[in-house]
């Protein structure tokens, strides 16, 4: 949230409860009160070429591992190990963000975005989701959008 203030880029927190465990997109989106469509999971990718990949597709969705290759301009994409996840990004598993992460990787977001006015990303920890723009978001970290969901 600090980079995004930094930024100047407009964003709506939001906080819900993570005592129950239930961690899962669509369960984040319930707790929020918002669709699944508008809730979306960011995914960390290795392409054929070593690259990280970073993918950001709504909760309810599976990424298509061709589609996103394809997208990356990879010839195979793989997701990487949880344990890789922090010391590449710098985030835990349920709180990556597209935002913030160690170095600028290369970003494609699911094209279902583009038609939104607000999309929910995480904050950059568990209980944590902001709302943005998703032009905004992906002019500020150069992401792409592209089909890339099953």
């Amino acid at each position: 949230m600090r980079i995004l203030e930094q930024a100047h880029l407009t964003y709506d927190p939001k906080y819900y409860d993570t005592s129950d465990g239930q961690l899962d997109g669509v369960s984040v989106a319930e707790k929020m009160g918002e669709n699944p469509d508008e809730v979306f999971k960011t995914l960390v990718c290795r392409g054929h070429s070593g690259d990280f990949k970073v993918f950001v597709v709504p909760v309810a969705e599976e990424l298509d591992l061709k589609k996103a290759a394809r997208a990356a301009g990879e010839k195979s994409v793989e997701m990487i190990h949880q344990k890789e996840l922090l010391p590449n990004t710098g985030y835990i598993h349920g709180g990556c963000s597209p935002v913030g992460m160690k170095k600028l990787y290369a970003t494609v977001i699911d094209a279902s975005a583009e038609a939104l006015e607000r999309i929910y990303v995480s904050g950059g920890k568990i209980g944590t989701q902001v709302g943005v723009n998703p032009k905004a978001l992906a002019e500020f970290i150069g992401a792409a959008f592209a089909d890339i969901t099953r």
